[in-house]
């Protein structure tokens, strides 16, 4: 329980860790980002890490001065085409023997169908839409690389989703974070970018067991 709490207070209190975190560890500091988004992005047992809301604050502290924005922008795009390279080849090498297992203790099946059902109805175009999916945008790639996408289509896709998702993240926060309304209710801007980031996912979810009901 604690563990939770301690979770959720450092998503609503993400702007204050992350400015302890620039100025405890300065340069490194960067690392540290590419490596948050590169996990979310590029393995599979990580969906739960706060990619959106990330960018946004990082794009509203570049509007403070306190971090240099074009430099953000190219090392976190990196990282998520980079993330999603990876997990493309673990789904590809590895995947088919994980999808045979009706359970893991690292990760659910259903997040494995729930991604397989999404590109069945929007195809390779997935790639670039479920950047913007939290749990499906880790999961993507994984699933083309079980499906053996043709790994140039697959790169082209990715470069496009994951250039989109980090500029329009990191630009929302770079022009609209500074601005007096937003910075005196910044914590619930992050909660409500949380839960409209998880709403497709609930809505799927809430979508599913009712079908799951009718039909039983």
């Amino acid at each position: 329980m604690e563990l939770l709490l301690n979770g959720v207070d450092f998503i609503i209190h993400l702007d204050q860790h992350l400015l302890e975190i620039i100025s405890k560890y300065g340069v490194w500091a960067i690392l540290i980002l590419f490596t948050i988004i590169f996990c979310e992005t590029g393995l599979v047992v990580t969906p739960f890490l706060p990619g959106d809301s990330l960018l946004f604050i990082l794009g509203a502290l570049g509007a403070s001065g306190n971090i240099n924005i074009a430099l953000v922008i190219v090392v976190l795009a990196t990282a998520a085409v980079t993330g999603n390279m990876v997990n493309y080849q673990i789904g590809r090498f590895i995947g088919p023997r994980i999808f045979d297992r009706e359970k893991g203790c690292l990760f659910k099946k259903e997040h494995l169908l729930r991604t397989q059902e999404f590109y069945g109805r929007h195809g390779g175009k997935t790639i670039i839409i479920s950047r913007f999916i939290p749990i499906i945008r880790t999961f993507a790639p994984f699933v083309a690389g079980i499906g053996k996408m043709r790994y140039a289509r697959f790169f082209i896709y990715n470069l496009v989703g994951g250039i989109l998702w980090v500029n329009l993240f990191v630009l929302a926060g770079y022009y609209f974070g500074n601005i007096s309304m937003v910075k005196e209710n910044f914590s619930l801007i992050i909660v409500g970018i949380v839960v409209i980031s998880l709403m497709p996912a609930f809505i799927s979810f809430i979508y599913n067991n009712r079908t799951a009901g009718k039909n039983a």
